[in-house]
């Protein structure tokens, strides 16, 4: 390995950590911003609305801003993207929900179940639970936050419509796709509790 390749690695590594961190503060912030537009636009509120989604893609995501001088969307399109964050708000309180259960199940499990361990994965000692509970838990978060990577990633195509940039054929029935996709997931997994 060559001494450079260090630095490439673990800058890489940094970003995209980073990455994961902001798509997770993004993704966290999408139901309470959708929910506040779809309150005040109706009353004027649309200007706001859609400045509160730029500041949320420059950032929290380091996106670079795009807005059209002169572009105003209407209350209309404002609306519709609040149902469309809506949407993938909703599908993002899925693997959030995976990143919590990941700190309360698996890196605090020996706080949280008090035992006895003899059936528990990893068992019958509180130690040998703690750590196959955290074990199991880390790709499991991984793969959660690769999805808020993605949800993030596909909103902010989104918000870039707002700006008057044309976005790809696909964005519209992917953003459809992954809403009927976690609400398929959500229902299955509500069955089996």
């Amino acid at each position: 390995m060559s001494a450079t390749a260090q630095p490439i690695n673990s800058s890489r590594s940094y970003l995209l950590v980073r990455l994961a961190g902001r798509s997770l503060v993004y993704c966290a912030t999408l139901v309470p911003v959708a929910l506040f537009a779809l309150v005040t636009t109706p009353w004027g509120g649309a200007g706001a609305a859609v400045a509160r989604w730029r500041s949320l893609r420059t950032g929290l995501l380091g996106a670079p801003p795009t807005p059209v001088p002169g572009r105003r969307p209407g209350p209309v399109a404002v609306l519709g993207h609040a149902l469309l964050s809506l949407l993938l708000g909703a599908v993002a309180l899925l693997p959030l929900g995976v990143q919590l259960l990941l700190v309360l199940r698996g890196v605090l499990y020996g706080v949280v179940v008090s035992g006895p361990y003899d059936d528990a994965w990893g068992g019958p000692t509180r130690a040998g639970a703690w750590l196959v509970h955290f074990l199991v838990g880390l790709p499991i978060a991984a793969a959660g936050l690769a999805a808020l990577i993605g949800i993030a990633a596909v909103h902010q195509r989104l918000t870039r419509r707002l700006d008057g940039e044309r976005g790809p054929r696909w964005l519209l029935p992917a953003t459809l796709l992954m809403a009927l996709a976690g609400a398929l997931l959500f229902v299955s997994w509500t069955r089996q509790i």
